[in-house]
């Protein structure tokens, strides 16, 4: 392959663009790249690689080319270039090193990592570096939702592990464009709050897609948002599928009653999947769904340890008589506090449990 470089930059000086698409290069042609490169004095300025399997072992030849004092490259394209954080280090330390002519660096499709995003935007605010422009982001969509975010924000979302648009800060943003972002190798958010947000049936559809996707996100927030039935329904969509890896799922006071207990009972027993904290707090479970979800707690096949249906006072009122009675009382219907010494505030805690949906007592004495 050496020789095949050799005529390319020897053809001409005037040769500025040279396109290596899919071109099964590999490390090997990394190595006979740059070394034709610095063989000839050459005016290339823009050099695409992309498609190509070149790794992180063809990355740090490559880098090499930036250290040639006679490198006048401009533009390098290596998207979908099977690149990972150890490679982006490297395209990192080899601008710092020597700044050279690069203004415009692409990097689309491929995994940066825990910190290879933070790595090369560093460079971008180091006056020494001419490099302004690095792409990340596979889609134009995603690249919106980025913009989008940033200036709501303050920062970039792809140096974020954790995204708050409570309160409707989520705006005109399109769901679809937000869902295009968190399924990108270079979003690392793990935690998204959405609390107080008009989320719809709609918007919980996109949010199904991205708990179907392969992403890193853990905890998802959706509190006070009044999803209904149908909403959480969509939602169980993307719990059911076996790469969903969400661990925390709170949804409290969103409006839903029985059959979204139901479909979320069910979706967790098709899909033993990692869910360990279910918040449902304000919401209706009607007869039968504290128990539809109960049932999963005692079942060994299940990762859920921790269910919330009620506020602090409730729960304090619940787990005291639980410990009377040696039954959860959210499954009761016929409670016999009988010359039991409550007080004052234990009778406050039990008017609050009382007032809560999620108990179904039909007698108190």
């Amino acid at each position: 392959m050496f020789p095949v470089f050799l005529f390319l930059f020897s053809l001409s000086l005037s040769l500025f663009l040279c396109r290596l698409k899919n071109n099964s290069i590999t490390e090997e042609g990394c190595a006979a790249l740059t070394s034709a490169f610095n063989s000839n004095t050459s005016n290339l300025i823009e050099l695409d690689l992309s498609g190509n399997k070149l790794e992180n072992s063809g990355i740090q030849k490559i880098c090499l080319l930036f250290k040639s004092t006679e490198c006048k490259l401009e533009k390098l394209k290596l998207s979908d270039c099977s690149i990972t954080e150890e490679g982006y280090k490297a395209l990192a330390s080899a601008l710092r090193s020597n700044p050279s002519h690069l203004i415009e660096l692409d990097l689309t499709g491929n995994d940066p990592g825990q910190s290879g995003v933070k790595q090369l935007s560093d460079v971008l605010q180091d006056p020494n570096c001419q490099l302004k422009t690095i792409r990340f982001l596979k889609s134009s969509a995603a690249e919106e939702a980025c913009e989008y975010l940033t200036k709501v924000l303050g920062k970039s979302p792809l140096l974020l592990t954790e995204l708050d648009l409570s309160e409707d800060k989520l705006g005109d943003l399109d769901g679809e464009k937000l869902s295009a972002l968190l399924m990108d190798s270079h979003s690392k958010l793990e935690r998204m709050k959405l609390n107080n947000c008009e989320l719809t049936e709609k918007s919980c559809s996109v949010l199904a897609t991205v708990l179907s996707s392969k992403t890193i996100l853990k905890e998802m927030n959706l509190n006070n948002s009044r999803l209904l039935d149908s909403g959480v329904k969509e939602i169980c969509e993307g719990l059911k599928n076996p790469v969903c890896e969400l661990k925390i799922l709170n949804l409290s006071d969103c409006s839903i009653t029985e059959e979204g207990y139901k479909a979320l009972a069910s979706a967790l027993r098709s899909n033993p999947s990692h869910l360990i904290e279910l918040d449902l707090t304000g919401n209706d479970p009607g007869q039968s769904g504290v128990k539809e979800l109960s049932d999963l707690l005692q079942d060994p096949n299940y990762q859920l340890k921790t269910l919330r249906f009620l506020g602090p006072a409730a729960e304090e009122a619940c787990q005291f008589v639980t410990g009377i009675v040696g039954k959860n009382l959210l499954l009761l219907r016929e409670l016999n506090l009988s010359e039991h010494e409550l007080g004052d505030t234990r009778v406050n805690q039990i008017t609050a449990l009382l007032q809560d949906k999620h108990c179904t007592l039909n007698t108190l004495t």
